[in-house]
């Protein structure tokens, strides 16, 4: 049997020898991507093999190199990271599925760059959610952002270049302006960047090396810093990024890099500043403002106005870019409040979202495909024509919203549990609202589509490529197993808050 510490590098030495496969049968398309899903299975079967080390209390450890004194690559994999690199190595596997269907129903170009691309960003995510200290996760997340850009610009136009632009201007804005400096500030204050359970803050407060006020601002470095989780005013790069293939879009929303975004957030809260630490700190006498306290409304007014926003929007893959952005903030305000339940169910999104977003795009993309249709508008009695879509993207709508039986229902209610114990009762308002808005801007699309035009007759029956198909049922029917199996995760993740 393997040992876990050299699964940790087998793991990630898996996506770059499928980039290196990829380029070398680059001129043979079948054994291109006969290599990419070979391996994104094996990488499935040994993240899956670390995960049973990993859910029984193991916590192993790999260091690769140290850059400088107290600046190390290293990898340590605990219960959250676990979780996640499970979402992203098994999505992998479909998104490779759904990809070779699209960019061929598509006639899409650079087909060679565009799976080479894909692979080093899941090398990326698979790197952040090992990591084992800052530094390392830093440069995770910054490979993440340069090995997406080609995929943002795959199509080449002047509209490709622009998004592009905005992508990467804000991704590395604010890594350099905010992520960077808050890095440096932990160093400076924590002596460490390594992460640990309760914190390595605790010390460096109790001595009097950073006031309650300055917690609160460094807190605000690492939110705004880590622009992946696309909190207001920083979000704008994640619908400029729509122009990308939709493939990208499902690697953008589930797979990769948002889910970067917000796990650096929970990762940050967890294992930097602690739990108990933001509980315990405040920042006024009477002892009512919470160091996170701010942080909880900026994550509500994002939730509440993207989701305004999306139901203003007739494309269909900005009104889903938007909608990522609102469930995002979810998982924001779950690190923010604080509590075992708020963190787990933060925790619990990441999954839950992943699964029921990414069956959204692959619906969206199907829908382009095999209608050659964007536009919400324009999809009326669509259903009757690829019924196996619109049902898949009913359900996946309910997990969205957060009604059962998607596994959704499930993080959001502790999410709601979590503003009820802080007190926060204007929280759990805004959750319900954002909830209403779910319904208002997803279900009335597959209601639109399953309505026949008055007069007409119903479309033939017009199913995306196979290849399409299959995925999206897979990441539905995964959208309503979570439900079931949602004390299992909860279980799973119940460490990362100390029990």
């Amino acid at each position: 049997m393997m040992i876990p510490e050299n699964m940790i590098w087998l793991s990630m030495l898996l996506p770059l020898l499928a980039v290196a496969l990829i380029f070398l049968f680059g001129k043979y398309p079948n054994v291109r991507e006969a290599c990419t899903i070979t391996i994104s299975i094996a990488l499935f079967g040994v993240v899956c093999s670390l995960a049973s080390f990993v859910f029984d209390g193991i916590r192993p450890t790999w260091r690769l190199t140290e850059m400088l004194p107290g600046f190390e690559i290293a990898f340590t994999v605990e219960p959250l990271g676990m979780v996640f690199a499970l979402v992203a190595s098994g999505l992998w596997i479909l998104t490779t599925l759904y990809a070779i269907g699209y960019m061929r129903g598509h006639h899409e170009i650079n087909q060679t760059r565009f799976f080479a691309c894909f692979a080093v960003a899941i090398f990326a995510a698979l790197a952040a959610a090992f990591a084992k200290n800052l530094f390392t996760l830093f440069v995770a997340y910054e490979v993440m952002t340069i090995s997406t850009y080609p995929l943002v610009t795959h199509h080449g136009d002047e509209e490709a270049k622009k998004g592009g632009r905005v992508y990467l201007g804000i991704l590395l804005g604010t890594s350099v302006a905010f992520f960077m400096f808050a890095i440096a500030w932990t160093w400076t204050v924590a002596g460490t960047l390594d992460f640990q359970l309760g914190g390595i803050l605790n010390e460096a407060t109790l001595s009097g090396k950073i006031t309650n006020t300055e917690l609160a601002i460094l807190l605000g470095l690492f939110a705004f810093g880590i622009g992946k989780a696309a909190l207001m005013p920083f979000h704008r790069w994640l619908p400029a990024a729509m122009v990308a293939p939709t493939p990208v879009s499902a690697l953008l929303h589930a797979v990769a890099v948002v889910k970067v975004g917000v796990f650096s957030i929970l990762k940050v809260v967890v294992y930097i500043f602690g739990i108990d630490l933001i509980q315990s700190t405040h920042l006024d006498d009477a002892n009512q403002i919470l160091m996170s306290d701010w942080l909880c409304y900026v994550a509500a007014a994002t939730i509440l106005l993207a989701s305004l926003v999306a139901m203003t929007k007739d494309n269909l893959k900005a009104r889903l870019a938007y909608s990522t952005i609102s469930q995002l903030a979810y998982i924001t305000l779950g690190a923010a409040l604080a509590t075992t339940d708020s963190v787990v169910g933060g925790g619990m999104h990441i999954a839950m979202h992943a699964v029921g977003k990414i069956t959204l795009f692959f619906c969206a993309g199907a829908i382009y495909v095999g209608a050659h249709k964007k536009n919400i508008s324009d999809m009326r009695g669509l259903g009757r024509a690829m019924p196996i879509t619109m049902g898949a993207f009913l359900i996946a709508s309910l997990s969205i919203i957060g009604l059962p039986p998607g596994g959704g229902a499930w993080s959001k209610w502790f999410l709601a549990v979590a503003t009820v114990d802080t007190g926060h009762f204007w929280l759990m308002a805004a959750l319900m609202v954002s909830s209403l808005l779910n319904i208002a801007y997803l279900i009335p699309i597959p209601i639109r589509a399953f309505m026949t035009p008055q007069g007409e007759e119903p479309l033939k029956f017009k199913e995306a490529p196979m290849m399409c198909v299959i995925p999206l049922c897979i990441t539905a029917i995964g959208s309503v197993a979570l439900f079931f199996f949602a004390d299992q995760i909860y279980q799973v993740l119940l460490p990362i808050a100390g029990q």
